[in-house]
């Protein structure tokens, strides 16, 4: 099962997709479309996991990142760049306008954000855990858009599955690093019954604004990853579960001719 948004999916030359969990081939706390080639998963599993999704949205590369929760977006302007590893360099976000060159995230609360300029001349896709977030690699993603002349308003964004508010709970320290870098974000965290809670998804459109995105040009696959057991892999739930590892959702964009 691959979730879409339909304001992106009317956009010609451009195919996009938020992987569920579903329709693979990983066994136990992996079951079954574990995309995580850094998971201790069989990586024969994953493997053909990653084939399954490259055939199912029709490109003939698939390129990934080794991710750090860092603000480093590495752009992709050649085909020599393209390893037979998948994995092109550590970072954290991917920016091309190659075209046949799927380009993918792996997230398990994190949110996945998808970035094409409105003319499908670019694509970028960006890993938004609260680090990333923080140290502006949302910034850094328009920034490249900027850099080849396209202004934010020209920008649609769609921001994927991640872990709701409802999930997040966090502790006060967590809350004051927040607060201390910029008092407006109070408005991401509820406090309710003496805990802390963080919302990832609101804060990141607080980012998208500071970045100058129209609100209009922000499409939202609004599901919590923590919450649905059935279709989502939660680093969180792992944890409270007990489990020693988790699989990777993948979300990826491509372009063609």
């Amino acid at each position: 099962m691959i979730f879409k948004s339909k304001k992106f999916s009317y956009k010609k030359n451009i195919s996009h997709g938020f992987c569920s969990r579903k329709n693979g081939n990983s066994n136990g706390i992996y079951n079954s479309l574990n995309c995580g080639l850094g998971s201790k998963d069989l990586k024969k599993n994953v493997y053909k996991n990653l084939d399954y999704v490259k055939k199912k949205i029709g490109s003939k590369y698939l390129c990934l990142v080794s991710q750090k929760h860092s603000n480093k977006i590495i752009w992709l302007k050649k085909f020599s760049q393209i390893q037979k590893k998948i994995k092109i360099g550590d970072a954290d976000g991917i920016f091309t306008k190659l075209h046949n060159v799927a380009i993918g995230i792996l997230t398990a609360d994190c949110a996945p954000i998808l970035f094409v300029d409105q003319n499908n001349n670019y694509i970028c896709c960006v890993h938004a855990g609260w680090k990333g977030t923080f140290s502006n690699i949302i910034q850094k993603a328009v920034a490249l858009f900027r850099k080849n002349k396209i202004l934010p308003k020209n920008i649609r964004v769609c921001i994927g599955p991640c872990i709701s508010q409802d999930s997040y709970e966090v502790k006060a320290d967590f809350y004051n690093k927040f607060i201390s870098s910029n008092t407006n974000f109070k408005k991401c965290f509820l406090f309710k019954n003496n805990k802390i809670y963080f919302n990832l998804r609101y804060f990141i459109k607080l980012k998208l604004a500071n970045a100058k995105i129209s609100m209009s040009n922000i499409f939202d696959i609004n599901k919590d990853t923590f919450v649905n057991k059935s279709l989502f892999y939660s680093y969180r739930r792992s944890l409270l579960n007990e489990e020693k590892d988790y699989g990777r959702n993948l979300s990826l964009i491509s372009k063609y001719h």
